[in-house]
């Protein structure tokens, strides 16, 4: 087969040939007519699921979870999503493959906007707080954690799940939150500090590579209580840091799921709390609507149904 499939964002039931992908998940399951292996393939434009059901023993040992592949398979529509039957894989051998145009930047997804530039545009929001003892706290935590915190996703596959997630999704709720803290007069650099520190646990909570896993202290721990030890500890180096605002600013972190339904310890107590919890859930939300909406394959006006969201979602015609 010489055709190359298009790329994850423009598979479609029909669509068939050879590509590479990186493999982030990978799992030998049993249907009703034996096993096969689920598996979760990326490349720059999204991710797709795969499914082996010939020769499942042999080509399970082909490859592992986290290694790029090269395969060869059709686009199939199962439970209103589009998959890929694969026939053949094999992990990329990089100087045989690229030759034919493997790349690791094509097979990992990545935030739209340019690290750098969102770098940049996280220190200058570092800059403009007007607190000292948050500014120093804020300036603390992005140096010491600088190269996580440029590459990190935001989750592992809900929202912003791809290198960068996590920053583009701190700016955004900075956005978000500030805006809000302007019009409800609210404390700015609490806010401030609740969108860059509300998620700065799933710096340990997740695993990242090339694919994303959850760590021990990920599944044992969470992201929520390992943000509000780093910061406990990042303020005990700070020589009178004040106690009642090392504490609001731990309450934002352990509010921001916005209710104890949703995995936060406590709910928000504070105008800054519910501001923040507001805008992490919008703009989750948001980022989940426009990926669903982008994905889907119908033809209809509506989108297939989103588990998550609990409702299909209408999809206005481009121009």
């Amino acid at each position: 087969m010489t055709t190359k499939l298009p790329a994850v964002n423009a598979i479609e039931a029909g669509s068939e040939g050879w590509g590479f992908f990186l493999c982030a998940g990978k799992e030998v399951r049993t249907g009703r007519n034996g096993p096969f292996m689920a598996l979760q393939l990326q490349d720059a434009t999204g991710q797709i699921e795969g499914k082996v059901f010939q020769d499942v023993e042999r080509l399970r040992e082909e490859f592992d979870a986290g290694e790029f592949v090269k395969l060869q398979g059709r686009g199939n529509r199962f439970n209103e999503r589009t998959e890929l039957i694969i026939e053949k894989i094999r992990r990329v051998d990089p100087s045989r493959d690229a030759e034919q145009g493997f790349s690791e930047e094509t097979c990992v997804p990545s935030a739209p906007r340019s690290i750098d530039e969102m770098w940049d545009a996280l220190i200058a929001l570092v800059g403009t707080v007007e607190n000292e003892f948050v500014r120093t706290l804020l300036a603390r935590v992005v140096e010491t954690h600088e190269d996580a915190l440029r590459r990190w996703p935001a989750a592992q596959t809900v929202h912003h799940a791809y290198r960068g997630g996590l920053l583009e999704h701190v700016l955004k709720v900075a956005d978000v939150a500030t805006s809000l803290a302007g019009l409800y007069d609210a404390d700015r650099d609490l806010v401030i500090a609740g969108a860059i520190l509300h998620d700065i646990g799933k710096l340990q909570e997740l695993e990242y590579d090339l694919a994303t896993r959850y760590s021990l202290e990920g599944n044992l721990v969470g992201h929520i209580a390992l943000g509000v030890v780093l910061v406990r500890t990042e303020t005990a180096g700070i020589g009178g840091f004040p106690d009642a605002l090392r504490a609001q600013i731990e309450h934002i972190i352990v509010s921001h799921h916005g209710s104890k339904e949703f995995g936060s310890p406590v709910e928000p107590r504070t105008v800054e709390a519910f501001l923040l919890a507001a805008a992490d859930d919008l703009d989750a939300k948001i980022h989940q609507v426009r990926k669903h909406i982008a994905e889907d394959r119908g033809d209809d006006e509506f989108t297939a149904y989103h588990r998550r969201l609990g409702r299909a979602l209408y999809k206005p015609e481009s121009d």
